[in-house]
C-alpha cells in the first residue's frame, strides 16, 4: 500500500484563521481533490468560512446557504468521524439534494469541527465535480485534521477569553461599577467572574452593578445559570443587578432554557441604567 507522508516541519499559528489557511494548503498538495473549505454553522445558516479551489470555482469564500440543503449537515450528523461520500449522484444521503442537480455529479468528503463544550462549529470538507473514492490513509487525513482545528480552536477561544478578562470590572461612580462579560463563557470563568464580582462588590462598597451581556458570543446553559448566581448572590450581600445588552437573539435564548428575569433590573444600556438609577450623563461644558 502506498504510505503517504505528513510534513514534520514545525507550525505554529497566531489564531484559528491562520491555521485553517495553512491546513487548507497543505491538505490541498496530499489529496486529489478540486475544493476544499472550511464552514461555520449556526444551525440556520452554513456559511463558507475559508475556501480553496484548484481548477474549477465551486465554492467562495462568503457564501452562505441554509443549513439544512448543504451536505455539512450530513457531516454534522454523522458524528465526529469523518463522511465520505464517492459519488454524490448515487448515495440515497444526496442524490436528491438542490446542491447535487447544480453541481451535476462529484464526490464530497467532510467531518465536523467543536468548540470546547461540545457544540458544532462548522466543519472541514472537500468537494469535487467529479467521483473520487479516497483511500482510506486520506480519510483518516480529514479526521485528524478535524481534531486539530478543534484543538486550535479552544486556544483561540482560550486567547480570547484571557484577553476580555483582563478589565471586566470598570468602577463608575460612588456605589456603581460595571461588569463587562466578553466571548464566551466556560464553567470556570463563570466561576471567575462569580469570584470576582462578589469581591469588588464588597471591596467598593456598590448598591448597583451593571452587568452587561452585549460582549457574548454566546448564551447556553452555563452562562444561564451563572446569571442565576451572580444575581441571587448579589442580593443576598445587598447589590442590586442591573443588566443591560440583552439583545434579542440572548432574549430568546435565554427563554429558551430557562433564564427568566422576573423582578430583575433590566435597560437597554448602559447610559439607561445609570437614569434608572438616578445618574445621568453631560456633555462636557453642557449646563444642565
Amino acid at each position: 500500500m502506498q504510505n503517504t507522508s505528513y510534513s514534520t516541519q514545525k507550525m505554529i499559528y497566531k489564531n484559528f484563521d491562520e491555521a485553517a489557511d495553512n491546513i487548507l494548503k497543505m491538505m490541498s498538495r496530499m489529496l486529489d481533490i478540486n475544493t476544499l473549505f472550511i464552514a461555520k454553522n449556526d444551525r440556520s445558516t452554513n456559511k463558507i468560512i475559508k475556501v480553496l479551489n484548484k481548477k474549477d470555482t465551486l465554492l467562495e469564500e462568503g457564501g452562505t446557504l441554509p443549513f439544512e440543503q448543504t451536505f455539512c449537515k450530513l457531516s454534522v450528523d454523522h458524528g465526529n468521524t469523518t463522511l465520505n461520500i464517492p459519488d454524490i449522484t448515487q448515495s440515497d444521503l444526496t442524490r436528491n439534494m438542490d446542491v447535487t442537480k447544480n453541481l451535476g455529479g462529484g464526490c464530497f468528503i467532510g467531518i465536523p469541527i467543536y468548540y470546547e463544550d461540545g457544540e458544532n462549529y462548522g466543519t472541514l470538507c472537500g468537494l469535487d465535480n467529479r467521483p473520487n473514492n479516497f483511500k482510506e490513509e486520506l480519510i483518516e487525513l480529514f479526521q485528524t485534521m478535524g481534531s486539530l482545528l478543534t484543538y486550535v480552536l479552544e486556544l483561540d477561544e482560550a486567547y480570547q477569553q484571557i484577553r476580555s478578562l483582563s478589565v471586566p470590572f470598570i468602577p463608575i461612580t460612588q456605589g456603581v461599577a460595571a461588569l463587562t462579560i466578553i466571548g464566551n463563557v466556560s464553567e470556570l470563568r463563570a466561576e471567575n467572574i462569580i469570584a470576582l464580582a462578589l469581591k469588588k462588590s464588597q471591596d467598593y462598597s456598590l448598591d448597583y452593578l451593571i452587568i452587561d451581556l452585549s460582549g457574548i458570543d454566546k448564551i447556553n446553559e452555563i452562562v444561564s445559570l451563572s446569571l442565576f448566581k451572580i444575581v441571587n448572590l448579589l442580593q443576598l450581600i445587598g447589590v442590586k443587578p442591573i443588566l443591560t445588552g440583552i439583545t434579542p437573539d440572548i432574549a430568546i435564548k435565554a427563554i429558551g432554557i430557562g433564564f427568566e428575569t422576573g423582578d430583575i433590573l433590566v435597560q437597554s444600556n448602559l447610559e439607561q441604567a445609570l437614569k434608572k438609577i438616578g445618574f445621568s450623563l453631560l456633555k462636557e461644558g453642557k449646563k444642565r
